[in-house]
């Protein structure tokens, strides 16, 4: 069986379809972890990427969103003690715009951009009718040895090309079984619909089918040339939620508004607690035409650029980089907690590795000032008034203080429980 402590490197991913393409591209696989926490509910599977030990982890069937990623990343940094990066891989829905081509099988990287940390969580924020949309939280951007590695393989990419698709390739070569899933679609099930078109909601025909290939129907684009990356990666912002995006609309408003590339469910709920970079492979195109043809190539492609990026970071770098759950929780000043992970005991309530009753300074954070978590019911979901800024504001509440207390080794306070067992 396997140290648990030998392993630095956190993959995340959140389907099946992504755990079987990040298990595609490892070097070599190891045994089972050797034990883990007794409240670690994850699925684990171990093995080497270059001179990188990496535990790699699934959400549970059927689970989604942000709170469910909260709790796989708690649980791994109690189970693997030595994770020291993060990564979150998996597939999204592309957001095409004017100044982003964006196609299926395409890559999206979370990348600080007009001061944000590449992660922006759109259900936390308000819609005011005739302004823009506004942020309410804060989400920290990814971690300085992983945009330094980002900046260093796109350098490389654009000097030398990429090898992407030529590595899924020999993926696929030595896993037949996979390649039926897992390979690139044809180019002509590439289709983007204008946003007028919407594909009937319980209509389970084809696309082409139901919608048509019509050019009236599509919005028409060159195909690639030789010259071009294909597929090409892309760097930015990244829309989290725990809804499903299926409105066009609503995605070419963000997309004009806040410069989003991609859409997702996971990643907001681990960069505050997870410090990590996003990785996402583009499967369709976050409107009503959602299928499940280029799942598997997508997520194919989200763990190839994975792989690269591990191997644009030595391990020698690694062993003077703080722990995730150090650099969270052990309420030193220095500059990399402060710059990279933006005063979070302030947005949680941590103070000095004292675990602060309440959470009324994330609260704060996120628009709903002089509320406590519990009582807070505020309106601020950009798709709806019903409360679920509130709610998932309670959500990740709970989830920073059970993940703070596992790592302190702290009991909740009597007062606490009961609200923590809801």
């Amino acid at each position: 069986m396997s140290d648990p402590k030998a392993y630095t490197i956190g993959w995340i991913c959140a389907i099946t379809t992504e755990y079987v393409a990040a298990q595609a591209f490892l070097d070599e696989k190891h045994e089972g972890p050797e034990c883990v926490s007794s409240h670690d509910n994850n699925d684990y599977i171990l093995g080497r990427i270059g001179k990188h030990n990496v535990v790699i982890a699934v959400l549970p069937d059927g689970e989604y969103g942000i709170a469910s990623a909260t709790g796989v990343a708690r649980d791994m940094i109690q189970s693997f003690p030595n994770v020291k990066i993060g990564l979150m891989v998996g597939i999204g829905g592309g957001a095409p715009s004017r100044k982003h081509d964006i196609r299926l099988g395409d890559i999206v990287v979370s990348s600080p951009r007009n001061g944000k940390g590449g992660v922006f969580q759109y259900d936390f924020g308000k819609s005011i009718q005739g302004q823009n949309f506004q942020t309410t939280g804060f989400l920290n951007q990814p971690p300085t040895i992983l945009r330094a590695a980002v900046n260093g393989l796109k350098a490389q990419y654009e000097s030398d090309g990429h090898h992407l698709e030529e590595a899924i390739i020999r993926v696929l070569e030595k896993r037949p079984r996979l390649k039926k899933k897992y390979s690139r679609p044809e180019p002509s099930t590439d289709r983007l619909y204008k946003a007028k078109v919407v594909h009937p909601l319980d209509d389970d025909s084809s696309c082409a089918t139901v919608c048509g290939d019509s050019p009236s129907n599509l919005e028409l684009r060159p195909e690639r040339t030789e010259d071009e990356d294909n597929p090409a990666v892309h760097y930015g912002l990244i829309a989290s939620a725990n809804q499903l995006m299926k409105d066009a609309l609503i995605r070419d408003r963000l997309a004009t508004e806040m410069d989003v590339l991609c859409f997702e469910m996971e990643a907001a709920g681990l960069v505050n607690h997870f410090p990590c970079l996003a990785i996402r492979g583009i499967c369709d195109y976050a409107d009503s035409h959602k299928n499940k043809e280029w799942q598997g190539y997508a997520a194919m492609a989200a763990a190839a650029y994975a792989k690269d990026l591990l191997h644009r970071i030595s391990p020698a770098k690694l062993v003077a980089e703080k722990t995730i759950g150090v650099l969270i929780f052990d309420g030193r000043s220095d500059k990399e907690s402060n710059t990279v992970y933006g005063n979070y005991q302030e947005t949680t309530g941590f103070e000095n590795n004292t675990i602060q009753a309440g959470f009324r300074n994330q609260a704060k954070t996120v628009g709903v000032e002089n509320q406590t978590i519990q009582d807070g019911n505020e309106n601020r979901s950009i798709m709806n008034g019903d409360g679920n800024s509130a709610t998932q504001i309670a959500t990740e509440g709970k989830e920073t203080l059970k993940l703070a207390m596992d790592l302190l080794g702290k009991k909740p306070r009597s007062s606490w429980r009961k609200w923590l067992a809801k």
